[in-house]
């Protein structure tokens, strides 16, 4: 019996040219498309280029360009590898673009209009590469434990989105859809995390320090936060809530990640759907 299948990859960093993980994860995402497509399922494929935040403006600004230059030609560099390899995806989608943008704006002025979002003062120590805030529990000998290189003490007044309230609701959801996170290891290691206090997410960048974003809907002295803004290309790329592709393809939704890109889309993404009023992802 033939279903609908929504099936995305990241949508990659546009700090460096493609790579053999990049191409590992796409390859796994084609063949499970063309599988589910000869099987009869209505299939949607999405692959796509994340394009904002401090890294790819301090590049742009080394290469002497401007970010939309710069993420311009690294966008058609992964478009044009995808072709090559013959992958036969069914949209890219760029943070970049206005359909993405717009349902960006209406998510987060929807949030900030339920209370979910508030200014903040916060301290942190930040890895520029990243583009997040880590613990001093996840701090790695002073350092960042991914790329190993020194973190930035930045403190500066923010906005924040209220994920610390939605840390029992997952905590629940996660246990009672063990299919959610997949294979089992990573889920367990998600339960392990939230095992400590849940901190709320700073979700925007001053001005000040950072142009390279979308502005917020209801202060324009600042952009979103990267991840904030290209997790939200999975609803975007169907054209928001309200859309006849979101409302078609959504209940499917199926995510391939990175085992480096966990934590966003395990904790970070569910709880901003919850609070948006959106359904989850089904895994």
């Amino acid at each position: 019996m033939s279903g609908t299948f929504y099936l995305t990859t990241p949508i990659y960093y546009v700090n460096a040219l493609p790579h053999l993980g990049h191409a590992y994860t796409t390859i796994a995402a084609d063949t499970m498309a063309r599988y589910r497509r000869l099987a009869g399922d209505d299939v949607w494929f999405l692959t796509g280029t994340d394009e904002h935040g401090d890294r790819i403006a301090e590049i742009a600004a080394s290469a002497g360009v401007p970010p939309l230059a710069y993420a311009d030609r690294i966008s058609a560099e992964f478009r044009q590898t995808w072709d090559r390899l013959g992958i036969r995806y069914d949209d890219y989608i760029r943070t970049t673009e206005e359909r993405h943008k717009a349902v960006v704006r209406t998510i987060l002025q929807t949030l900030w209009d339920a209370g979910e979002i508030y200014l903040g003062k916060y301290g942190g120590h930040y890895c520029f590469g990243c583009e997040r805030f880590y613990t001093e529990k996840e701090i790695v000998d002073g350092k960042c434990p991914d790329h190993l290189t020194p973190l930035t003490w930045i403190e500066e007044e923010n906005y924040f989105f209220k994920m610390s309230k939605y840390q029992g609701w997952l905590i629940d959801y996660i246990s009672q859809h063990p299919d959610f996170i997949r294979p089992e290891r990573y889920r367990n290691e998600i339960l392990g995390f939230l095992r400590d206090p849940l901190q709320d997410l700073s979700i925007s960048r001053p001005r000040t320090r950072l142009e390279w974003g979308i502005p917020l809907p209801f202060d324009d002295a600042y952009v979103t936060y990267v991840w904030f803004d290209a997790l939200i290309n999975y609803v975007s790329a169907l054209g928001g809530p309200g859309d006849p592709r979101f409302a078609k393809y959504w209940p499917a939704a199926q995510h391939l990640i990175g085992k480096d890109i966990l934590k966003p889309h395990a904790v970070y993404w569910p709880c901003m759907l919850q609070a948006a009023g959106l359904p989850l992802c089904r895994h």
